[in-house]
């Protein structure tokens, strides 16, 4: 069985490592550290133009739930418009209402604003109350895929429910398990589950080439501004080995 490995990066310079690790699609995000936000629009472009794999970028402005403000769903509307300008392949969307149901509506107009882009539905499928409800809707609108982890913390910690999915599709909508998706896990979720794809960012950090450096002042909460985060081209590869052995 072939398995595509998508790859999730945060940064531009991670894309090339993870495409000659083997990568098959790169989920295009910012801020990996708070679940993947949206990528700017330059982000974006520069991401097209040096891809030689699908890059599909992640529709989520804010970090936090998926129960979306109108104002949310305004920027993710023209967020989508920018991807599809700027020539991505496809978009990662979700949204649910506050009873945790997909909110239909909202959904169905991101959709029609992709406008041909291939579409993955996000991890608010496992904030779903009712998952396998949420999986006929989105076969029912021509989604491509679903990214999960089953409902659980990790995807190792989920695979009855990212079976059942498998299953209770059949074929329609791919079953794309991710989250704690490892070289050391990823074969044993395959095989288990009978996904065709699976999904892990394979993060490390490289040291700041910076020579002056203040370490008393730091942005956010991590511990260092001098610690980059990129994908780990060994990581990727040996997932990659492990699901194709």
């Amino acid at each position: 069985m072939s398995v595509l490995v998508e790859v999730c990066i945060d940064s531009l310079e991670s894309l090339p490592i993870a495409e000659k690790a083997g990568a098959g699609r790169i989920e295009l995000c910012s801020s990996l550290a708070t679940g993947g936000l949206t990528a700017s629009a330059g982000y974006m472009k520069a991401a097209a133009r040096v891809a030689n794999i699908p890059v599909y970028g992640i529709i989520r402005p804010r970090e936090g739930d998926f129960l979306y403000s109108s104002d949310d769903v305004e920027i993710m509307l023209e967020d989508i418009h920018t991807a599809h300008k700027m020539g991505l392949n496809g978009v990662v969307i979700g949204a649910l209402n506050a009873q945790g149901h997909i909110d239909a509506d909202v959904v169905s107009a991101m959709i029609k604003q992709a406008n041909g882009l291939g579409i993955t539905f996000h991890r608010a499928i496992d904030h779903c109350a009712s998952p396998f409800d949420a999986l006929e809707f989105l076969m029912s609108h021509h989604v491509e895929r679903v990214l999960t982890s089953g409902l659980a913390k990790r995807a190792d910690e989920g695979m009855d429910t990212l079976k059942a999915m498998v299953e209770f599709c059949h074929g329609r909508l791919g079953i794309m398990p991710g989250a704690g998706v490892s070289p050391e896990n990823a074969k044993q979720i395959v095989d288990f589950t009978g996904a065709h794809e699976i999904h892990l960012s394979g993060k490390t950090t490289r040291a700041s080439h910076m020579v002056y450096r203040n370490e008393k002042a730091t942005m956010g909460n991590g511990d260092s501004d001098f610690d980059i985060t990129v994908t780990n081209p060994d990581t990727i590869a040996r997932a990659i080995a492990a699901v194709r052995g």
